[in-house]
């Protein structure tokens, strides 16, 4: 898609204000002034009558920040003179735009949006001595404005498809001889520990549901993505549906009836031996496609992050679940770079990835962030497990003897910041969260984890 240039933006923008007498201007900058509140009210409420549109604004940090930054907008734009610098006016057009698109809202809401915000100029203009003259440069500023929102949208908007198409295809092929054989033994386990704990007459309650086993956790987070779109993805998932709602709970009532019992036990071999069949026919339809990860340590490739991190949020808020996620820096990391060389320091980076990847589940993610920098995203869990998780992790990091060439070993420690997802559909607002903590981390002592508010 071809973009408007920023210099071509600028005359066109600039045009309209030199042909706008300074008396209509003031006015528009007196009713922005004056009504800001208003105008973003009514903007606010018509977005929140909408059912597609309520579900992105009704998170309480939201509605706090966008009806202040709402008012800013309307007040800057609606400002505006022939004097006046307009690329940091425009710049912040498109940086709205990318806001938009990272969080997936639709954008004919906000043009939605933006016609009411007309509609309600308009209003407040009735029988206005400049009437007509004020509301044909407010629509201009208006429709200008969406103009440059929109195209960042479409551009930012393929990008991220394209992304997630790169990413769902990657997360199939990546590895896939060797997680076909590792999801088949999870899911052999779990049935293994399920016969043997109904058998050792444990209740219904102790049981430990095949969703929140290590073979779920994989599938609803990882496999069902990967899978999307295959006739046998949504088989699994009724399995796990009738295996967790259905199967597991009637083996409680019908501890009394030995008949009923013994065949609930091999409805239960069935359907986990149908789950292993589909996975079978799945991963035998995995073609090899370029890899996704880092060179250096193998993690993840951190141009997927924006992906998996959107397609969380979303699972979060249609199941009301929680994730967090962990930014880990490698403390002093220059320093065993000047001392040691950078050949070593890759070494290190290998081996603290290794150690990473050991620590987490299989629906958990690590990222190569950047540099000495990794991050990881704890799927189904709250901030205070990830504290521990975290603190576990820093010490085995601290105990660690990392060896380099040469037969030289060394010791390290990291600095890690720590954020729960809050409800609030930007991805960004989390990685700023756990950014924020990282740098209070690094900030007061280092080798420490440090939760984000």
């Amino acid at each position: 898609m071809t973009q408007i240039s920023t210099e071509q933006l600028i005359t066109e923008w600039q045009a309209l204000l030199d042909n706008t007498p300074n008396s209509v201007c003031t006015s528009t900058q007196q009713l922005s002034e004056q009504h800001a509140p208003e105008l973003a009210q009514s903007f606010y409420k018509t977005m929140l009558d909408d059912l597609t549109a309520a579900q992105f604004l009704s998170n309480d940090q939201v509605q706090e920040r966008l009806s202040g930054s709402m008012q800013q907008w309307i007040i800057t734009l609606f400002s505006l003179n022939r004097t006046d610098d307009l690329r940091p006016v425009i710049a912040q057009q498109k940086h709205i735009g990318e806001v938009h698109a990272r969080i997936n809202i639709p954008v004919h809401l906000v043009l939605r949006g933006a016609r009411v915000l007309k509609d309600t100029a308009a209003k407040l203009l009735h029988n206005h001595t400049e009437e007509k003259a004020c509301l044909a440069f407010i629509y201009a500023l208006i429709d200008m404005a969406m103009e440059v929102m929109s195209q960042v949208y479409a551009v930012s908007n393929d990008k991220n498809s394209r992304d997630k198409e790169s990413y769902r295809l990657f997360s199939i092929a990546q590895n896939s001889a060797n997680e076909k054989e590792r999801q088949r033994a999870a899911l052999l386990d779990w049935e293994n520990q399920t016969m043997f704990d109904i058998a050792m007459g444990l209740q219904f309650s102790q049981l430990n549901s095949l969703s929140s086993s290590e073979f779920g956790l994989w599938f609803r987070h990882k496999g069902a993505h990967a899978f999307a779109g295959s006739d046998e993805a949504p088989l699994i998932t009724e399995s796990f549906e009738n295996i967790d709602t259905v199967i597991l709970p009637m083996l409680k009532l019908a501890q009394k009836d030995p008949k009923q019992h013994q065949q609930l036990l091999r409805t239960l071999r069935e359907q986990t031996r149908s789950i292993a069949y589909h996975l079978d026919t799945l991963f035998s339809q995995v073609n090899q496609l370029e890899s996704g990860r880092d060179t250096l340590t193998q993690l993840l490739n951190r141009k997927f992050l924006p992906v998996v991190l959107n397609k969380e949020i979303s699972y979060a808020r249609k199941h009301e679940r929680h994730f967090c996620i962990l930014i880990i820096d490698a403390d002093h990391f220059k320093r065993i770079n000047d001392t040691y060389g950078h050949e070593s320091g890759d070494v290190i980076l290998q081996q603290l990835a290794s150690l990473l990847s050991n620590s987490c589940r299989s629906g958990d993610y690590i990222f190569r962030f950047g540099g000495e920098e990794f991050l990881m995203l704890l799927v189904d869990m709250t901030a205070d497990k990830a504290a521990q998780l975290a603190n576990k992790l820093r010490l085995a990091i601290e105990n660690e003897e990392f060896r380099l060439p040469r037969g030289v070993s060394v010791n390290m420690t990291v600095s890690i910041g720590l954020a729960q997802y809050s409800g609030h559909p930007d991805p960004q607002v989390l990685l700023n969260k756990a950014d924020a903590a990282l740098y209070q981390a690094k900030g007061t002592g280092r080798n420490q984890v440090i939760i984000a508010d």
